[in-house]
């Protein structure tokens, strides 16, 4: 039986719906970075979060939390299946970010912590509230609505759901990006996703979706770490790089963001990963170096690269279990 949102469809946009079987996971779209903001009434603007991307998938009574590279993240936040269980709406696939608050700003620091927690009761327990705030929707009512234009899926989205408590609809503008851009930097945001309104949901990586940032960081690959001086405990810098085809070029080392008890399990993690050989393609020009298998991926935040290929003054921001190693990449605009 046709749903009564597509009766209501115009016979283009129509012709681009399909049938579909539930999605289970696969490539999420992702944004350009550039560093040349632009006002257009074709695009759209949103609150670049920082937090952990979700694909949330609901078919009947069967629902499923998957972050970017399709790892369950049902038992870390209940409080979201909640939500999503509750809705009337039998079967949808709708993609958004998980975040959580330090003041009136979404820190990944913060929702870290919760990112560990792999036990519903644990979780339930954790007095750090995430919300996930919805922005896309890519299946609903067993069609597939990736082939028609954003501002239609917005619309299929906003009236598919019902919002409130922890699952948010995210707002967006529909013009003055570069104003709203600067907004967004005097608020402490991390920045904005601009998005082409006529364009269809592209798995992978595409210019139809671009970020301005209000200030650099990037993922990086964990491929060693230094000993510690002092009275430091656990190690004293990681050493981080990223991908440019096979090679993990190495990009510097990184000190600052850590408390002792991320310096002890971080630690922990990677002498359960110790290699001999450096994974790095580069000279890792320091002393007291350890080598591990790259398979951690760390949020760095930097404030600019040196013509040498390092980072200026990178602070660790938390792990990254949303991200394959591979898939990083030196992030150019």
């Amino acid at each position: 039986m046709e749903p009564a949102w597509l009766k209501k469809l115009d016979g283009d946009l129509k012709k681009r719906v399909q049938p579909a079987d539930m999605p289970v996971g696969g490539d999420l779209m992702k944004a350009t970075l550039t560093h040349e903001p632009f006002s257009d009434s074709d695009w759209l603007y949103e609150r670049k979060l920082d937090g952990e991307r979700i694909l949330a998938i609901k078919d009947g009574d069967r629902l499923r939390l998957l972050t970017r590279n399709d790892k369950n993240a049902s038992g870390t936040y209940p409080e979201l299946m909640d939500a999503l269980s509750q809705q009337t709406t039998e079967q949808f696939a709708v993609d958004g970010e998980v975040v959580a608050f330090e003041g009136s700003l979404t820190s990944f620091s913060r929702l870290q912590q919760r990112m560990q927690v792999g036990d519903p009761e644990q979780a339930r327990e954790s007095d750090i509230p995430v919300f996930v705030y919805v922005f896309d929707i890519l299946n609903l009512d067993g069609f597939a609505v990736t082939a028609i234009p954003l501002r239609q899926r917005k619309q299929l989205l906003r009236k598919a759901l019902q919002f409130g408590g922890p699952l948010r609809f995210l707002p967006h503008r529909n013009r003055d990006g570069k104003a709203l851009l600067r907004e967004a930097c005097d608020k402490g945001w991390e920045g904005l996703i601009a998005k082409d309104a006529n364009a269809g949901y592209q798995h992978g990586r595409s210019r139809k979706w671009l970020k301005f940032k209000c200030s650099r960081g990037q993922e990086m690959v964990i491929g060693g770490f230094t000993d510690p001086k002092g009275s430091r405990k656990g190690f004293g810098a990681l050493l981080v790089g990223y991908y440019e085809g096979e090679r993990l070029r190495y990009s510097g080392k990184v000190g600052t963001g850590f408390d002792d008890r991320l310096l002890r399990d971080l630690r922990e993690r990677m002498d359960e990963l110790r290699q001999e050989p450096s994974p790095f393609a580069d000279e890792v020009p320091e002393k007291g170096i350890h080598f591990i298998e790259p398979t951690l991926v760390g949020e760095i935040g930097f404030t600019e690269w040196t013509r040498d290929g390092r980072l200026r003054h990178p602070r660790f921001l938390g792990l990254r279990r949303d991200k394959k190693p591979k898939d990083v990449v030196r992030e150019a605009p």
